[in-house]
């Protein structure tokens, strides 16, 4: 039997049974993060859920806008211009990938999010943004 990784990549185990340790970090996300994201932007059209990152990822048009962190809090996608600038609001900081920060992707932590004045303004910028490019499908 085929398990998801916190990656969102199918594995197997020897005995074709769903690890322990795969099932604890499949349902790592905040539940709560993403219900609440979902009731934001559960009118947009071509609106998609996946696994990734170790959490659960928006993604319109193909492309993921933010997702509920399995590290907790939330992950943003922007333009790749308005990074230093976002990374001076409260509880942003680099979204790092194998000690790379990457641009364009950010990091909210809990703290930033935990209220729908301070949620939202994160989800439609990265909604903002997966709109801006062009479909993938």
């Amino acid at each position: 039997m085929a398990s998801i990784n916190p990656l969102g990549r199918a594995r197997h185990d020897r005995a074709g049974d769903l690890s322990l340790l795969d099932l604890v970090l499949a349902v790592a996300y905040d539940e709560d993060l993403a219900n609440r994201i979902r009731e934001l932007i559960a009118e947009e059209p071509d609106l998609d859920e996946q696994q990734m990152f170790g959490g659960l990822a928006f993604l319109i048009g193909g492309h993921m806008a933010v997702a509920a962190s399995g590290q907790g809090g939330l992950l943003v996608r922007a333009d790749p211009d308005d990074t230093d600038a976002l990374m001076g609001k409260a509880h942003a900081r680099p979204f790092e990938m194998r000690g790379r920060a990457m641009q364009g992707w950010l990091r909210v932590d809990a703290e930033g999010v935990r209220t729908k004045r301070q949620l939202e303004p994160w989800v439609r910028r990265g909604v903002a943004y997966a709109r801006s490019l062009p479909p993938k499908r």
